[in-house]
């Protein structure tokens, strides 16, 4: 039984998506039905495993045969795999009924609807497949959604730019992510997750190689630098989307497979090293680049790619347990920012925080989620963020080695930007005076859209409490629990020296935009330090040279010797043609002519040979 609700976790939303794709564009009602029975079907499913899955349930079923090499379907299922198919299914569940309201008027929401179901799907396979090739499937359909989804508003000119930058993006890792699993499957002789991760099956150099190049699928999906540079353009796809991507599918994929696979990591010191690294840079890169954004969406991208890097450092210090406990947080917190973000975006009809203000008291129930949301974002107690972040940063400072001082080091240093970005975001949004015309008529929105915002507001307040039962923290592989520390006052005391800072200086001109301060280095971070121009300049421009010069190499080349040996022919054929063409009269002539010269000559033949 238990594997049979394995399969219908992915297998249901599936269902709900081909169906929905046979509805006409424009239907509405029945296109959220399906979209909300997918998604709330497979978030009771996902319940009920947590409730019933006791220790690890396989399944397996061949259903191709390559030489010695079988490719199966089948499930591997845990307590960790129910936890985050619950939170799928919860973000997923509230994205759909969010959107039924959110995209009241849009006349494509039929696809609109059935493509997140086809996205829940493909995560929710990621979760539970027991092969590698079901998990690389479930893997590339998330990418082929995302693409279709962040273009979906074709009123906007850089959406199908960003949908395309994504989907390229996220390529470019996949090529090594495919190639880890090709290899590792030969080796290991099967691609079953349960053959692969069976002791000594792989030699040290092959498990290296292996882990290297699937952390490069990783980079591209879960945004890690130096592949980070997609998903602040993926704004451009409605905020619903964006609130499915940033918390619990396409970004958190990345995280959930490096600890389905861990004890191969764990077996690569040089992995992990890079893991670290790659955790580093990726956290103060986001962090800093949120700072000073003032499209609200672009700054919570950016804080997405920061708190993913939480989970990445979090791996690469050997706890598997806090990057998913952590996970688990985000994917509530972070779904409730966004679609708050919704509410106040379609209150205001702007993105922009400059054209906000003032709208505590017109959309209190937004503003109190919203604070919610961010206070679990920096990780103030007793809010989920702070209990999952608090278990990061213990382990990092408990253990030893460079990797962990850095993490913790890192990470501290987050905390207090985090802080302040957060703290600018709810200030400008909902304190002072309205900056614009619409800021000044801001309304709740609609109870479709307002329920699943209350609705996500409760795990981002209360998660945290269910790490304290051992339960909860043996399911995520943590048998030993989650400890809350002494060490736990420095980062609460750093978030609250930074709060205490932004709102000192917004005190000073609550008119103007608190990251005022940073002067000089406001540029720099607005543009991420530039790293989006240096992509372009070392690997767009050179790529796109070397295309246009195989282009005319082609054209003028290869192209233009068929050409010219066709256009020869021809002109040849035509010199000919008209030696041979002529007149009437001349031919007449020619004709007479040709035959008194063959008479003259048979008579002279006829005279001379006896």
């Amino acid at each position: 039984m238990t594997g049979v609700l394995g399969a219908a976790l992915p297998l249901v939303p599936f269902a709900m998506a081909l169906l929905g794709f046979l509805l006409p564009q424009a239907s509405h009602l029945w296109a959220g039905f399906l979209g909300i029975v997918g998604a709330g079907v497979a978030l009771v499913v996902a319940i009920v495993l947590a409730f019933t899955v006791d220790g690890l349930v396989e399944t397996s079923h061949t259903v191709a045969t390559f030489g010695e090499f079988e490719v199966t379907f089948g499930v591997r299922l845990d307590s960790a795999a129910a936890y985050v198919a619950i939170a799928v299914g919860v973000v997923a569940l509230a994205v759909q009924v969010f959107s039924t309201a959110y995209l009241r008027s849009d006349d494509r929401y039929a696809p609109y609807a059935a493509q997140i179901s086809l996205f829940t799907a493909a995560m929710l396979i990621v979760v539970v497949a027991g092969d590698l090739i079901m998990l690389l499937i479930g893997w590339e359909v998330m990418g082929i959604c995302s693409y279709l989804l962040i273009a979906h508003d074709r009123r906007l000119p850089e959406a199908p730019a960003a949908a395309v930058k994504a989907f390229l993006v996220t390529r470019v890792g996949d090529v090594g992510f495919l190639l880890g699993i090709v290899i590792l499957g030969v080796r290991a002789g099967s691609f079953r997750l349960a053959d692969v991760l069976a002791p000594g099956v792989l030699d040290p150099t092959t498990i290296t190689v292996v882990c290297l190049l699937l952390l490069c699928g990783v980079a591209g999906k879960s945004a890690q630098f130096p592949l980070h540079t997609w998903l602040p353009d993926a704004m451009a796809g409605p905020t619903p989307i964006s609130a499915l991507i940033h918390a619990a599918t396409m970004v958190a994929a990345g995280i959930y497979v490096v600890a389905r696979l861990f004890p191969l990591f764990l077996a690569s010191s040089t992995a992990l090293n890079v893991l670290a690294v790659v955790a580093a840079v990726t956290m103060l890169l986001g962090a800093l680049a949120a700072t000073v954004q003032d499209d609200i969406k672009r700054v919570l991208a950016w804080s997405t790619v920061s708190q993913i890097a939480y989970m990445t450092g979090a791996l690469a210090v050997g706890a598997p347990a806090a990057a998913l406990f952590h996970l688990l947080t985000h994917a509530a917190f972070k779904a409730l920012l966004f679609l708050a973000a919704g509410s106040v975006i379609h209150a205001v009809g702007t993105n922009l925080m400059s054209h906000m203000g003032g709208l505590r008291r017109s959309m209190p129930v937004t503003f109190w989620c919203t604070t919610i949301g961010l206070a679990s974002l920096v990780g103030l107690p007793p809010l989920s963020g702070f209990f999952s972040k608090e278990e990061i940063l213990h382990v990092a400072v408990a253990g030893s080695g460079w990797r962990n001082l850095l993490v913790y080091g890192v990470g501290l240093a987050t905390v207090f930007i985090t802080a302040g970005y957060a703290t600018r975001v709810w200030l400008r949004t909902f304190f002072g005076q309205p900056r614009s015309r619409e800021a000044s008529h801001g309304h709740e929105p609609s109870r479709l859209m307002a329920w699943p915002v209350v609705a996500l507001a409760v795990p981002s307040a209360l998660l945290g409490f269910v790490a304290l039962s051992p339960a909860f923290a043996e399911a995520l592989g943590a048998p030993e629990g989650f400890t809350i520390g002494a060490e736990a006052a420095a980062p609460v005391a750093w978030a609250a020296l930074a709060i205490g800072g932004v709102w000192w200086a917004w005190r000073l001109r609550p008119a103007d935009d608190p990251a005022r301060v940073l002067g000089p280095l406001r540029p720099l971070f607005g543009n991420a330090f530039y790293l989006d121009a240096v992509q372009h300049a070392l690997v767009v421009r050179p790529v796109t040279a070397l295309a246009r010069a195989v282009r005319r190499a082609d054209e003028s080349g290869v192209d233009g010797v068929v050409e010219a040996t066709g256009q020869g022919t021809l002109s040849l054929g035509g010199v000919v043609a008209r030696a041979h063409r002529a007149g009437l009269p001349r031919a007449v002539t020619a004709v007479l002519g040709g035959a008194a010269v063959l008479g003259l000559a048979a008579v002279a033949i006829v005279g001379v040979w006896p």
